[in-house]
């Protein structure tokens, strides 16, 4: 009879090695000196508006984008140079007296619309440069708003375990009475004990989750540790659920899209300049040429003209049309997989949103109502220990399965976001 109980105090002996949970309180919302004492943090209260502001501005991605934009005006500058004279002279003859001195400036003068089709070029470029900054902001927008919500919910559900870690500690002391009292056996006082142990690992959990969480967020604008404390969004607000067709026609803005599209016009854009390159430039030649032996000067006139018979560029200019021929093919492909991403993330989050109504409006509330009924009538003597576990444990998964939920909604919304490139639902500030 005594084996049983065995593995049951072993385990309750954990309760002792597991730090009470208003120890465990003082490592949230901040950073924790050797005594104990919790440092300020930069930011008390962090709204969604902010942590998009920081990431906006500091993040590392965005600013390379920025430099890669602001690298094209280069491009665009220097594609507008027209090419620089040459400056030559010749000797003939050392000897002074029969020497013979030519100095002459050429100019390059360049036909066929070359300069104007660089220019084109690099200004396509810096659209590109663009358009991949706007994508960036997306993706890092999404990224932003999925975190946020991640420690959204990993605030509520820590305040969820501390909540039933307070709750077994009471029925962990009604057990104890009772059994002082001799109306129970000491084997439910154990089992109170373990269950208590059980849910000082969960609040554990759920604090080390929230900590990931906070620092993935304060990661996004550059952060190696979280400058704020907590988060300030109500957790159980759900993203309306907009129409497909709706979606789709917002889909034709997307920065992804536009970034496909200017693609093809860069393309085109390159090819113009490979045709451009087929007419050979001129090159003007002015001068004067000083003849010693018969004393006077004579002017220098030049004009010279590559002949295109055999290099005509054509090598060239068949890259650049096979080049664009592939982008618009890109472009093709690109279009077909954002509608199919769009429908399956939209799909998602249908999904999410009625399995999270349901488990807020129906399961959670069920749940809940059965586990305060239940402890009740345990404390009344009408229900044993062990039911108050199951019925505590249901409460404590439904809860969980809801704000797992509410996190895929969000990181579905959020996925829609980058998608569309704008603020979508859940991101409004």
């Amino acid at each position: 009879m005594q084996k049983p109980l065995l593995p049951l105090l072993f385990a309750a002996s954990l309760t002792l090695q597991i730090p009470a949970y208003a120890q465990v309180i003082s490592s949230y919302g901040g950073e924790t000196t050797q005594s104990g004492q919790m440092k300020a943090a930069n930011i008390s209260l962090l709204t969604l508006a902010a942590a998009l502001d920081l990431a906006y501005g500091a993040n590392s991605e965005i600013s390379a984008a920025r430099r890669e934009v602001e690298a094209t005006e280069g491009m665009i500058q220097q594609a507008g140079i027209i090419p620089n004279p040459e400056l030559s002279t010749t000797i003939e003859d050392l000897k002074r007296d029969t020497r013979t001195t030519t100095v002459q400036i050429s100019q390059p003068i360049e036909l066929g619309g070359k300069r104007s089709a660089r220019i084109a070029a690099a200004e396509r470029a810096r659209d590109l440069a663009l358009a991949d900054l706007s994508a960036k902001q997306a993706d890092i927008r999404a990224l932003v708003v999925a975190a946020f919500y991640d420690v959204v919910i990993g605030q509520e559900r820590y305040r969820l375990a501390l909540s039933t870690v307070e709750l077994a500690q009471r029925a962990t002391t009604i057990a104890s009475k009772r059994v002082l009292a001799g109306k129970i056996s000491p084997v439910e006082e154990t089992r109170a004990r373990v269950a208590e142990a059980g849910v000082r690992i969960e609040l554990a959990q759920a604090l080390n989750d929230l900590g990931t969480a906070r620092r993935e967020l304060a990661a996004t604008w550059g952060a190696r540790t979280p400058d704020f404390d907590k988060v300030q969004e109500p957790a159980e607000d759900l993203p309306p659920l907009i129409p497909l067709p709706a979606l789709m026609q917002r889909l034709e803005q997307s920065p992804l899209l536009a970034r496909a599209r200017i693609e093809v016009e860069r393309r085109k854009a390159m090819t113009a300049v490979e045709r451009s390159r087929r007419i050979p430039n001129v090159t003007l030649t002015l001068g004067s040429k000083r003849d010693e032996q018969v004393g006077r000067n004579t002017a220098v006139v030049g004009l010279s003209i590559p002949l295109p018979l055999f290099d005509r560029n054509q090598g060239n200019i068949l890259e650049a049309l096979r080049r664009t021929d592939k982008a618009r093919d890109d472009l093709t492909t690109t279009e077909v997989s954002l509608n199919r991403e769009l429908g399956q993330t939209h799909g998602r989050l249908s999904t999410s949103i009625t399995e999270a109504e349901m488990l807020k409006s129906e399961v959670v509330p069920a749940a809940q109502r059965a586990y305060e009924a239940t402890t009740k009538g345990f404390e009344l003597g009408k229900f044993s220990f062990l039911e108050v576990l199951d019925a505590q444990r249901t409460f404590f998964q439904a809860k969980s399965q809801y704000l797992r939920s509410l996190a895929d909604t969000h990181r579905a919304a959020a996925a829609i976001d980058r998608l569309l490139g704008e603020q979508f639902s859940a991101t409004k500030n």
